[in-house]
């Protein structure tokens, strides 16, 4: 069998998409030690579209350049864009645990919107192989639940939006490349930051170390983009959806090297039960695709 049709090929493109996403938080995290927030998200896609444009012509993909603004690309990215700018907010006046744990209903969300707008056939195993999976990263996450508020609400958008986000994804022709779609969602972003930046916050002169951490963000930022995307489009909803959970597993994996925060017993726990229940349901779908009768 081509890895072009094999059953993991979603879900890996899930756990490369998010773990992408968690190396480009955690050096944006560290650029916010000493600029504010919208600025570092302003630079981050400024030095996104430096790293992605000339990929993008290197790919051949220049003829594709009003695809970038084509309606359903937009309407993704728009989506894209509002998760970012509340997530960013709140992140910043609550606990992060609180924040990731309010962010573990996307793939709750998008797996309903999929069954509800496509008809994807869902099951009760892998239902609940997907509910333990979102036990698991609450497990992880073990938030206090402390001061619930407009930031807490905020926290809940994001999560909300980033469901719009990857279900409208689902809508995107195929013949537009998931690299096009990419380079839309950091320019969108981008013009949605700056506008922020420039009407909330004042400009503080960069350092060398903030330029060199908002660069390598911005690369790994086009990978999240792009696999994030690329992995509904090539797998299942259902079978692609837990490793979203893999959010986790990356995020204690960043703290504990980067900011030396050994995750406890429980956390261990969660990360094992998020990383099985992925694996189960991919085994499953492939068991069925063993037994399916052959045309």
């Amino acid at each position: 069998m081509s890895f072009a049709s094999h059953p993991f090929r979603g879900p890996l493109f899930m756990v490369i998409a998010t773990g992408s996403y968690v190396i480009n938080d955690t050096l944006m995290k560290l650029a916010t030690e000493g600029l504010p927030p919208y600025q570092v998200l302003t630079m981050r896609g400024i030095a996104a579209a430096l790293w992605g444009m000339p990929l993008l012509f290197a790919l051949g993909y220049g003829r594709n350049l009003p695809q970038l603004f084509e309606r359903r690309v937009l309407a993704r990215n728009l989506a894209e864009t509002g998760a970012i700018l509340c997530y960013i907010v709140a992140l910043a006046n609550m606990p992060i645990a609180d924040a990731s744990a309010l962010g573990q209903i996307t793939p709750l969300l998008v797996l309903l919107g999929a069954s509800i707008l496509f008809g994807e056939r869902i099951g009760a195993v892998r239902m609940g192989l997907i509910g333990l999976g979102f036990v698991g990263a609450l497990m992880v996450a073990q938030p206090t639940m402390q001061g619930i508020s407009v930031y807490a609400l905020l926290a809940l958008a994001n999560a909300v939006l980033c469901a719009v986000r990857d279900i409208a994804g689902r809508r995107i022709g195929h013949e537009v490349p998931g690299m096009i779609v990419a380079m839309s969602a950091v320019i969108v972003v981008l013009v949605g930051a700056a506008a922020m930046h420039v009407a909330t916050e004042s400009w503080v002169m960069p350092q060398a170390h903030h330029l060199l951490l908002l660069a390598g963000s911005g690369l790994f930022l086009i990978f999240g983009h792009f696999f994030i995307f690329m992995a509904y489009r090539v797998g299942p909803t259902s079978a692609v959806v837990p490793f979203y959970y893999f959010f986790t597993f990356w995020a204690v994996v960043s703290g504990l090297a980067v900011f030396g925060q050994l995750p406890n017993a429980l956390a261990l726990a969660g990360i094992a039960l998020v990383v099985a229940s992925g694996l189960a349901i991919v085994l499953l779908d492939e068991r069925r695709r063993r037994l399916a009768p052959v045309a």
